[in-house]
């Protein structure tokens, strides 16, 4: 007991202490309050939290947006939106042009043309197998993709191995080690430099 010390402090600074750590907790809750708030609105910004009714009026949205567009296939490298809006520009009016490109900016040989009116879609389906750029087109309606459905590839077969029938029985252990397999070697001629 003579060894220890024990400090007994003021009440008032107790109560001092008390108070500031108040103070910066209350600090600290205004901050994350506020940055909630910042979070919810990019969030509402960039549409990313979404209720399932906004979904399913997004969804509809772009279903009738998708009604009004056409895919282009073969489109010329060098060709650019203004000249893809001109070419179709006889079919109705062309509310956007969208000419996809890789991660370095180069396009990837296809286009999205979205009209107006979704009769367009029909006169510029006759344009099919046209040229522009000297490049014969290929004109389809577009697709609308539904999330979460992609499409099934089985996988591809291996020509190198050999089915496994289902009813093997285990393989047994080896006497020449894990993945060592006896290779037979056919009699060869005398070779000195082998």
């Amino acid at each position: 007991m003579e060894g220890d010390d024990v400090v007994m402090a003021a009440p008032e600074s107790t109560e001092a202490d008390l108070d500031d750590m108040k103070r910066r907790l209350k600090e600290m809750e205004d901050e994350a309050a506020a940055l909630r708030d910042m979070q919810a609105k990019v969030e509402k910004e960039m549409g990313s939290v979404q209720d399932p009714a906004a979904a399913a009026t997004s969804q509809a949205n772009r279903e009738e947006v998708d009604s009004r567009s056409i895919f282009v296939g073969n489109v010329d490298y060098s060709c650019t939106p203004e000249e893809v809006q001109q070419h179709f520009q006889s079919c109705g009016t062309v509310n956007r042009v969208t000419i996809r490109t890789d991660k370095y900016g180069q396009p990837k040989g296809y286009a999205y043309v979205e009209f107006l009116e979704a009769e367009a879609v029909q006169e510029a389906l006759l344009l099919n197998e046209s040229e522009l750029h000297g490049r014969q087109l290929k004109v389809t309606a577009k697709r609308t993709n539904i999330p979460g459905m992609k499409q099934y590839r089985p996988r591809r077969s291996n020509p190198f191995m050999q089915p496994r029938d289902p009813f093997m029985a285990p393989y047994f252990f080896s006497p020449y080690g894990y993945g060592k397999v006896p290779r037979l070697r056919m009699a060869t001629r005398y070779s000195p430099y082998y």
